[in-house]
């Protein structure tokens, strides 16, 4: 295999101007990927994302679901043995992919991920101040995917990231345990990467004490001592704790008119606060509107993480390991569930696909909701009308039994539409009908298109292979199955 066909590129972004930097970094080195993989990340972009810097990189959506769904939505369309995630505000050394390059070439079989070396540029002139001291703090970091190179067999066989992890700071981490505990090893390589301070607000600090709900999350998931084992510091939660217990204890007091109790209260939380700010605004440049924002957020930052800690151990109280059991599968129609009559508007014409009613019972029995998302582009082209489509699909369902959800995209090829295969449309939509997370949905399809419409909402996916099927499509296709009972068997035997 050559370098080049063993390794591709990663990026998740927001759309910053950073995302060209980084771009104009990979496009100057020596050394090529296979491939490179940009999610646009943001929520609802309606301007495409521009990658002119690196003309070739084929930029998926990710929908505004967080950086862990978005890895996993790059790391999926990639074929490379070698997936390199790399944030969209770091820049790439001239001498990076040769550097790369040698890191992989030395990998040992049981390695399962590099990490690069972090450079964070801090101001020579002037002390750093708290944003951009927290910045720095990356480049000690332990299995931070700013720039992390991970083999795609050791992600499948965790399936990739944990995508209930919807920030970042965490979800590195816990794939990182998770690859260990599967008997894999990580290490750090000789390649280093740049990763400037991007700007930031006053607020930008209390912002981060959403995390809180994440560590909780962690805790559940690893245990209490899950932060030695993933090599992260503990934080100050104790500290926050204790901070807003004081002022919860000077609020009782005034309320029983204890004054003893409302007066000690009150000094612990002045001494707890000014300790916190004195502790942040002391390394910095102690500039005017550095201890205003470094006063204000050290007086909000303890209840706020109280609080979220508190919302994510409520929210993740009964979470298990990742992946998640399947509860909702989806179908396409034509060629995985019904014979594949080419656009088909006869209700007499459907013919269900050898073992169709057995799957479709054995969810059933399951308690599995199923739901078909199919393409119809002939209404677009006016060989059928939408009723016929529908007068089709109630014929599937009387042969087939009920289905909890039709999703069907009755537009054309270049309508742009966010329905159409392999778009994520109909599989974000039939998930939200069903009341389940993309990421406990499962795909069985034909073709590629279903596959990678499945990855792109943040499902899983099963090609059933039929004399459609291109060959490129099986050999991409993560699961394969040769009917839809092994199908189906398959994602009820384990979460996958």
């Amino acid at each position: 295999m050559s370098a080049a066909a063993s390794w591709g590129v990663v990026v998740p972004t927001l759309g910053r101007p950073s995302v060209r930097v980084l771009l104009e970094s990979l496009a100057a080195q020596q050394h090529r990927p296979r491939a490179v993989v940009v999610v646009d990340d943001r929520p609802d972009a309606e301007e495409p994302l521009d990658v002119s810097a690196y003309p070739s990189a084929l930029v998926l959506r990710g929908g505004g679901r967080g950086p862990a769904h978005a890895r996993n939505v790059g790391w999926r369309a990639l074929r490379a043995p070698w997936v390199v995630f790399a944030d969209d505000d770091v820049v790439l050394p001239p001498d990076w992919s040769g550097l790369l390059l040698a890191d992989l070439a030395a990998a040992a079989p049981d390695l399962a991920g590099q990490q690069a070396r972090l450079d964070v540029p801090l101001p020579q002139y002037r002390r750093p101040t708290d944003w951009e001291r927290g910045t720095a703090g990356l480049a000690g970091a332990a299995w931070a995917t700013a720039e992390m190179a991970y083999r795609r067999e050791a992600l499948e066989a965790v399936h990739g990231f944990d995508e209930r992890f919807p920030r970042a700071f965490r979800e590195d981490a816990d794939l990182a345990l998770r690859v260990r505990r599967a008997g894999w090893r990580l290490g750090r390589g000789r390649r280093r990467v740049v990763h400037p301070v991007r700007p930031s607000d006053p607020w930008a600090s209390l912002r981060q004490q959403w995390g809180n709900a994440d560590d909780a999350l962690m805790r559940r998931l690893h245990g209490r001592r899950w932060h030695e084992e993933a090599q992260c510091p503990p934080g100050r939660l104790p500290w926050h704790v204790a901070t807003t217990g004081a002022a919860l204890t000077a609020v009782a007091g005034v309320l029983t008119r204890r004054r003893a109790v409302a007066t000690a209260g009150a000094a612990a939380w002045l001494a707890l606060t000014t300790d916190f700010a004195v502790r942040r605004i002391a390394p910095g440049p102690r500039t005017r509107d550095e201890v205003l924002t470094m006063l204000g957020t050290s007086v909000a930052i303890p209840p706020a993480a109280v609080w979220h800690r508190l919302a994510g151990t409520w929210r993740h109280r009964a979470a298990g390991p990742w992946p998640l059991p399947v509860r909702a599968v989806l179908f396409d129609r034509d060629g995985t569930l019904v014979e594949d009559v080419p656009y088909n508007g006869d209700p007499a014409l459907v013919r269900p696909m050898p073992g169709a009613a057995q799957a479709l019972s054995a969810l059933r029995r399951a308690g599995v909701r199923v739901g078909v998302v199919t393409n119809q582009s002939a209404v677009a082209r006016g060989i059928v009308t939408r009723q016929q489509v529908d007068a089709v699909n109630e014929r599937v369902g009387e042969l087939l039994g009920p289905f909890d959800t039709w999703q069907v995209c009755p537009h054309g090829p270049d309508d742009g539409c966010a329905c159409r295969k392999p778009a994520p449309g109909m599989v974000a939509a039939a998930a939200a009908e069903l009341g389940v997370r993309p990421y406990e949905v499962a795909v069985v399809g034909d073709i590629g298109s279903d596959v990678d419409a499945a990855h792109a909402a943040g499902a899983r996916a099963v090609l059933v292979p039929n004399e459609r099927t291109l060959p490129a499509e099986v050999e991409a296709a993560p699961l394969r199955a040769q009917s839809l009972q092994e199908a189906v068997a398959l994602l009820l035997e384990r979460p996958r």
